[in-house]
């Protein structure tokens, strides 16, 4: 199948999907090389490219084009087997572990083309609510959203789904496949990959239900699974919300009338020419204002106006509430019977819930919370100035404090409590310029994902007096010397670091401050067209010099070549400048014959190339 009909195909899909259709014939798009290709482009880059699964022996390094072959023909010849995903536990933060299914390379390259057909079915109607594992979106779209249009909620609902990944019901996920797939080769190939079981302590289980965390076609099954509930969701809405406006409430109502009356009574004793008591009532016009800006101006409980807002990453969703409790219980309730009666899952009494939304309810590492404080403000209304009230309810983001103290605790930098900074003496034997950088990495990190917090700066201001410390007591503690003496040397100007020689010339690193920290300016949408990447994701010339047959190192014309993933650059020691360049450009892979990647692993490449010359030299 030629590329350019590949592309047509795969556009066409995409219409399709809007249109609502069954989509047939995906199956036949897995003959097409190019769509590996992709594949391969997609998993390559990725940390775990060269994390073995069940066979130690199969990983992305070595990847050729005849093992893409030879992988291809076995899919569509309907032998190929896909083997158990090795099981590994990694710690969660409540110190409970998560378990991921780690697959073979082959596994993760039939994965990742069934997940490039499936992503042109679904992306073009996911809903704009769900926001995890999907290109454009991320943690901060979601809660760019919720932080924008949120405003006013009373309630709001927090629901936790208990183990959702290894839950899934295998023949409700195939059937809400066939919703939009009619091609059962594909559906069976998929049923396969969820039925491949896994080895835990080389003891193999079988897999009745559940996608495995590590898997790379998991994250869309798992979308595609909960895309059934943002569905759901989207009717309760419309059943829900209910009026234009909020109703003005009595209280105002009843000033805005006493002050009216007076004006009134002031206009007709202009009209007579009676000024002496104008001025006790323009004084009483003003206390009745003073009291009308006390209250609110619209009814906060007005049974006649309610809102819906949902909002979804992966597993995790909360929903707001414009009503009252007993809305917020009825709406929670129809969730947990829908996903418990259509879905099959259970949600966790323990960790789900109702919470007041001036008090806060915890997602995606924020404290959700609405805050309203009766500011006022002075503006032009109608051409005459004017005090008006500051909406209440505002929402807003808070950074949890124990999230920063278990933060301090996890890499040793102190109490965050008793706010003592620590030395980390297991890193005193490191130069000074790694220390530092380490340093700045972790307190970045965490600060670029809190940045959208509302007040983020004075809350994480907190954990980086700690950091500061921590630090400065490290290099102290190094050096033999004290704070201040270390705080003198590091000293240039006003700001903190250190000088260290670079290629050229010496360069200066800067201690991380949160001033350095550049607010991301929010879009006048939150990612409505997230398709793009479906044509962006084309491939680099990896696939273009195995193509070539030509080996980078040796040069060798016209054999079969073998794709070398380098753990770190220092492996490609005594191999030409121009290698090293294209190593370092395309994340780390080099192109190689087979006898030079064997020579490589062994250790003996030098040697190879040096006989190579002097063969040619001869």
């Amino acid at each position: 199948m030629q590329p350019h009909t590949v592309e047509k195909r795969l556009d066409s899909i995409i219409d399709l999907s809007r249109q609502g259709k069954r989509i047939n014939g995906l199956f036949r798009l897995l003959a097409a090389p190019t769509l590996w290709e992709r594949a391969y482009e997609q998993i390559a880059p990725n940390k775990g490219a060269l994390t073995p699964g069940s066979d130690p022996e199969n990983t992305l390094d070595g990847f050729s084009l005849e093992r893409m072959q030879r992988v291809m023909g076995a899919v569509l010849d309907g032998t190929y087997r896909f083997s158990p995903a090795r099981r590994q536990y990694i710690p969660k933060a409540n110190g409970k572990k998560r378990p991921l299914g780690i697959p073979t390379a082959d596994d993760k390259l039939v994965q990742a083309a069934v997940k490039i057909v499936l992503e042109h079915v679904y992306e073009p109607i996911f809903s704009d609510q769900s926001h995890g594992f999907r290109r454009g979106r991320s943690c901060h779209t979601a809660l760019t959203e919720i932080r924008r249009t949120w405003h006013g909620m009373k309630w709001l609902v927090e629901v936790d789904i208990v183990g959702y990944y290894d839950n899934i019901d295998h023949d409700i996920l195939l059937g809400l496949l066939r919703k939009r797939i009619d091609d059962e080769r594909l559906l069976q190939l998929i049923r396969r990959m969820l039925k491949a079981g896994y080895l835990e302590d080389w003891k193999f289980h079988r897999t009745f239900s559940g996608a495995p965390q590590g898997g790379v076609i998991s994250p869309i099954l798992a979308n595609i699974y909960l895309h059934e509930l943002d569905q759901f969701m989207v009717a309760v809405k419309a059943r829900f919300d209910r009026g234009q406006a909020r109703r003005r409430s009595a209280t105002y109502l009843e000033t805005s009338k006493q002050i009216q009356i007076r004006r009134r009574m002031i206009e007709r004793r202009r009209a007579n020419g009676n000024e002496e008591e104008i001025p006790r009532l323009i004084a009483e016009i003003r206390e009745w204002e003073r009291r009308r800006l006390e209250k609110p101006s619209l009814d906060q409980l007005d049974p006649t106006y309610r809102r819906l807002r949902y909002c979804r990453y992966a597993d995790d969703f909360v929903i707001g509430v414009i009503g009252s409790k007993e809305d917020a219980r009825k709406i929670m309730a129809e969730v947990r019977t829908y996903l418990a009666e259509t879905l099959n899952l259970e949600v966790s009494a323990e960790k789900s819930g109702i919470r007041k939304a001036d008090e806060g309810a915890l997602f995606l590492g924020y404290q959700l919370k609405t805050y309203g404080d009766g500011r006022t403000k002075r503006m032009v209304k109608g051409g005459r100035a004017v005090t008006m009230r500051v909406p209440d309810d505002r929402m807003q983001l808070h950074v949890p404090v124990d999230r920063l103290a278990r933060f301090a605790e996890r890499n040793r930098l102190g109490n965050l409590n008793t706010n003592r900074g620590e030395a980390r003496c297991e890193v005193i034997n490191n130069s000074d310029v790694a220390i530092l950088t380490g340093y700045n990495a972790m307190l970045r990190g965490l600060a670029e994902y809190y940045k959208l917090g509302t007040l983020w700066k004075q809350q994480v201001g907190r954990l980086h007096h700690l950091w500061w410390w921590s630090f400065m007591k490290t290099l102290s503690r190094k050096h033999k010397c004290s704070v201040k003496v270390t705080a003198e040397r590091l000293r240039n100007g006003d700001s903190l670091g250190l000088w260290y020689e670079a290629r050229n010339k010496r360069r200066f690193m800067p201690m991380f401050r949160l001033k350095d920290v550049r607010p991301t300016p929010a879009p006048s949408h939150v990612d409505r067209e997230a398709l793009a990447h479906l044509y962006f994701a084309g491939r680099n010339d990896i696939v273009d010099r195995l193509r070539a047959r030509v080996c980078q190192t040796c040069g060798t014309v016209g054999v079969p070549l073998e794709v070398h993933h380098v753990r770190k650059m220092s492996d490609m020691k005594g191999t030409t400048l121009w290698t090293q360049v294209k190593a370092a450009r395309t994340r780390k892979r080099v192109v190689l014959c087979r006898d030079c990647h064997v020579a490589h692993h062994a250790g003996r490449l030098q040697e190879r190339l040096d006989k190579c010359a002097n063969v040619g030299a001869g």
